[in-house]
């Protein structure tokens, strides 16, 4: 059976580029902290990926700290506000991902912390007028938490308008990029964000590795304490080989930014066949074909009255691999928290799956998926 890969916004496949590195990067037999000239010569594999991880983002490759992956980052970035800053309370969008979603929420349970969480709007758009309006309830100073792209409708978020509200009320900004970096151009300065957040799986690097991206220097607050690497934020002896498959496969993604238009009209051309086959069936995010509010690369599309695990295990017996919401959360029978805090029913967003293409998709993927869905919806309806 031909089989078609559509979930790159859970794990995308290895790139060529970052196997190489990655391969390239075990043969290196030392530790980048040792000072012998095999040692300094894993440093400088380290070195090079640091600042292409930077050049994705535009920021100083000084200012890259490496992770185990995008749900450390997050909550490094969390103790980091909370313990160096001294944030005394938290407004996160209810549209993240649970890997701020849920140690913000255990920080609001377990400390004296208090914390708002700001609904979406109909396409999912999170609204910094609302955002200015809970940091006026709260004390000073506040960490903002919103992602720039949602992982399941694509959404792109107004990062840099909330960050400039965000610093005028003395709050700081997380800003978790994993699912926008390598699908639209990120920049640091422009967003303004105190810390923004990356996963190397999910640009076609290696899984295991992720980025805390700093805009500033800040005090150490780690959550692993030993030897002091990462600036002293995050010890124990470096993912070498891992880190060097981020560096290519950031690498490669900046260099195939060019290439989201092709994935853009794939999208669309998969999306205009399945509302065709059911007009009924809602498209949730900016759902107009070509527009610029929603990742290139993701379609989150309902089949009324199907279930969205009937539907994933359907596509999957055709030979086609998709989710419904996020793949940290699979298993799960509740609904996507992303879709009812955007105002859907739990029903509703129970019969939504996700289609995300990415940097190996080809038109046949489309045609196969397209083809899959339809038949499934066309024998539910009889």
């Amino acid at each position: 059976m031909n089989s078609t890969y559509l979930d790159y916004n859970a794990t995308a496949p290895l790139r060529p580029e970052a196997r190489a590195a990655l391969l390239a990067a075990l043969e290196a037999p030392a530790n980048p902290s040792s000072v012998h000239r095999f040692g300094r010569a894993a440093r400088g594999i380290a070195d090079i990926a640091r600042r292409q991880v930077a050049d994705l983002v535009g920021a100083e490759a000084r200012r890259v700290v490496f992770t185990s992956g995008g749900t450390e980052a997050n909550n490094l970035a969390l103790r980091l506000a909370c313990e160096a800053a001294g944030v005394k309370s938290l407004v996160v969008a209810a549209i993240e991902h649970d890997s701020v979603l849920r140690p913000a929420c255990h920080l609001g349970r377990t400390t004296t912390l208090p914390l708002i969480e700001v609904l979406a709007g109909p396409e999912g758009q999170i609204y910094p007028a609302v955002v200015a309006a809970a940091l006026a309830e709260l004390p000073k100073p506040a960490l903002v938490c919103l992602m720039l792209a949602n992982n399941e409708t694509g959404t792109i978020q107004p990062v840099a308008e909330v960050t400039r509200l965000a610093h005028a009320a003395g709050a700081l900004v997380l800003c978790d990029a994993v699912q926008a970096a390598g699908k639209i151009p990120v920049d640091l300065a422009a967003l303004g964000c105190d810390f923004l957040t990356l996963s190397g799986h999910k640009l076609g690097g290696p899984t295991g590795v992720g980025a805390l991206v700093l805009r500033d220097d800040w005090v150490p607050a780690p959550l692993l304490r030993g030897g002091g690497q990462e600036q002293g934020m995050r010890a124990g002896t470096e993912n070498l080989p891992g880190i060097a498959g981020f560096g290519a496969a950031a690498a490669a993604a900046q260099q195939g930014l060019y290439e989201m238009k092709k994935i853009a009209g794939l999208r669309d051309r998969l999306q205009a066949a399945l509302t065709a086959a059911c007009p009924d069936a809602p498209v949730y995010g900016p759902g107009a074909a070509g527009t610029e509010g929603r990742l290139p690369n993701t379609l989150c599309i309902g089949m009324p009255g199907v279930p969205a695990e009937t539907q994933v295990m359907a596509l999957d017996l055709a030979g086609v691999a998709v989710s419904a919401g996020s793949a940290c959360s699979s298993g799960k029978v509740t609904p996507s928290h992303v879709l009812t805090a955007m105002g859907l029913s739990e029903q509703v967003a129970r019969e939504a799956i996700r289609f995300s293409l990415g940097w190996a998709s080809q038109p046949e993927d489309v045609e196969r998926a397209a083809a899959a869905w339809i038949a499934l919806q066309q024998r539910k309806r009889k």
